[in-house]
């Protein structure tokens, strides 16, 4: 963050500190959150410092925040001439902008909002990327059983794709999560909160033998703290190390597509909705807090009926 100099002269860094700690410890949001805050906030900062000489938020009108978003898409951000900010990371800082003033008016340290009437941009809809179940089935079988890692590998291919767990949510899966019995799992996704999801037999067979089998072995070198997933030195997985593996077993397999960890849930999502599975349904087990953040799936199955009807069709 800022030197506690800087913050002295432009004291707008300190408020934006101050609204980082509300939302980290009052909201409770995740700190790749908060850090994504900090980016939008900081360079929001600076700019209305250099540029329009203000240290006071007080001062801060709508068109000057007009003209800082307008120069994010199109001036470099940096001495390596990378271009502007994507459009989802402008609509990203236009949520920062309005939640940050939003709190200094409740803070009492302005007295009005000057983004109330700002117009985030329109972002393009991307529908996302995802996997045949045959492709999906290839990327497991490439997984060589015969290694000590080879079981693991497998389970948490496995578990992303039965469970539509996001990585961060896998990495942070402890034994105690594991409802074997029930072949449920507990789990805790953004901001804290929770939800039971199933993992299906074939998952649940694999992690089975995992964590009876092969944990151990790693547990004994280091610290894993309960941890479900873990590397050869016994730590947790880290997201990385997950986005390796899954690279690594694409390869072995032949998808040549530009695919991540993520892309599991994505496919998840889909073969449940092309399957017949209720969107509400669908919504409580990825854990969206809102059904239109679901309802791109049904986007995409259309778009998949569309496709098989080109496809298949005489007259497609």
């Amino acid at each position: 963050m800022m030197s506690e100099n800087k913050d002295t002269i432009n004291p707008l860094h300190q408020y934006a500190k101050q609204y980082l700690l509300h939302l980290q410890f009052e909201r409770r949001l995740a700190m790749n959150t908060v850090n994504a805050y900090w980016q939008d906030l900081r360079r929001y900062t600076d700019y209305m410092n250099s540029s329009f000489k203000i240290s006071d938020p007080k001062f801060i009108s709508l068109n000057q925040i007009r003209d800082y978003v307008k120069m994010l898409s199109i001036i470099p951000l940096n001495a390596s001439l990378e271009p502007g900010l994507r459009k989802s990371s402008i609509v990203r800082t236009f949520s920062t902008l309005r939640g940050f003033h939003s709190y200094l008016v409740d803070e009492g340290v302005c007295d009005k909002n000057p983004t109330t009437k700002l117009m985030a941009p329109k972002q393009d809809k991307k529908l996302p990327q995802f996997l045949s179940v045959n492709e999906i089935e290839s990327i497991i079988q490439s997984v060589d059983l015969e290694l000590s890692s080879g079981y693991r590998d497998k389970s948490i291919i496995s578990i992303l794709y039965a469970s539509g767990l996001r990585v961060s949510e896998l990495t942070n899966l402890k034994l105690t999560d594991i409802l074997i019995d029930d072949a449920l799992l507990r789990i805790t996704g953004k901001g804290d909160k929770q939800r039971i999801v199933p993992i299906g037999e074939s998952a649940l067979d694999d992690l089975i033998k995992y964590v009876n089998v092969y944990r151990p072995r790693f547990a004994r070198k280091g610290e894993s703290r309960g941890y479900t997933f873990l590397n050869l030195r016994g730590n947790p997985l880290s997201r990385m190390t997950i986005w390796n593996i899954f690279h690594a077993h694409c390869l072995k397999a032949g998808i040549d597509k530009n695919v991540s960890p993520h892309t599991l849930r994505h496919s998840f999502a889909t073969h449940m909705l092309e399957g017949g599975a209720d969107l509400r349904v669908v919504q409580e087990m990825l854990g969206h807090a809102s059904i239109v953040t679901t309802q791109i799936y049904t986007h995409l199955d259309k778009s998949h009926l569309k496709e098989i009807h080109k496809q298949f069709h005489p007259r497609g």
